[in-house]
């Protein structure tokens, strides 16, 4: 590991109030839970933050639970948990799926859905189905606590709206409607981060979300009006080629990634029809 371990503070509050003061009184402090990409920064010496603040034993956080004919996912609740919860598989297919395909078993055993929130990676793999979910993040401090659409979390690459002296305390997610469907195109099945991950949800309002194709998950709202009006598979497909500006990197090409996401759709709008 190329940071030195012994600079770094780690606190570990016994209660939520108590990891809430810390954040507001004691901060700058960096929220950890599954750890999975803290260790990748720390493991390669880019890791900025030398403080932390250790949430693994706040079992407030924990738990899925049904609501108002959604879910609630706690923080804490794992890649793992999600795809062995019955309630999950029977509401939201989609995640189950897009959590099967974060890293390896080891990563989903330990990695959270919310820590996958909060990193804000564009591959995100789950993000795209909380995208076409609309779900909400909600956000508590020691004063106060706030939801906010998953559509307008993400400001930017790695930035959202959430403020230092708050944590992700929970994902809503509410009932999805329609057929669900979720792709991830990596160098390899597992251990890839993705080149392109498409989450789609064929009801009365298609909807259709990218990751890896913009500094952020993004939505698609003119491929998805023209599916909602009725346009054949060919229009949506030339819209789409129109709405995403994926940029070259190691991973590919942007040129790739279009015909890819294109493809994609096509794939989607026939497997469910």
């Amino acid at each position: 590991m190329k940071t030195a371990v012994t600079p770094l503070t780690l606190l570990q509050p016994g209660t939520l109030a108590d990891a809430l003061a810390m954040l507001r009184d004691e901060g700058p402090l960096v929220p950890l839970a599954g750890c999975t990409d803290v260790y990748v920064t720390l493991n390669f010496g880019t890791q900025p933050a030398t403080r932390f603040v250790d949430l693994w034993g706040l079992d407030e956080l924990r738990g899925i639970a049904e609501m108002d004919g959604g879910v609630r996912v706690g923080a804490l609740a794992t890649h793992t948990e999600l795809q062995r919860s019955p309630l999950i598989r029977e509401r939201l297919p989609i995640l189950v799926d897009a959590c099967s395909q974060v890293g390896g078993v080891q990563i989903q055993n330990r990695g959270t859905l919310a820590g996958n929130v909060a990193n804000a990676s564009p591959a995100g793999d789950t993000l795209p189905v909380l995208a076409v979910a609309e779900a909400i993040v909600v956000l508590r401090s020691a004063e106060d606590e706030r939801r906010v659409p998953f559509t307008g979390f993400y400001t930017g690459y790695r930035a959202t709206v959430m403020r230092p002296d708050e944590l992700i305390v929970a994902i809503e997610i509410p009932r999805v409607d329609g057929a669900q469907w979720f792709r991830k195109v990596g160098t390899r099945a597992a251990q890839a981060i993705s080149k392109v991950v498409m989450a789609c949800v064929r009801g009365d309002q298609p909807r259709v979300a990218l990751g890896s194709v913009a500094p952020t998950v993004v939505r698609l709202p003119g491929t998805e009006a023209a599916l909602a009006r009725g346009a054949g598979i060919d229009e949506a497909r030339r819209i789409l080629m129109d709405e995403v500006t994926p940029i070259d990197d190691l991973r590919s090409t942007a040129d790739y990634r279009k015909r890819v996401c294109a493809n994609l759709l096509a794939r989607w709008w026939t497997e469910t029809s």
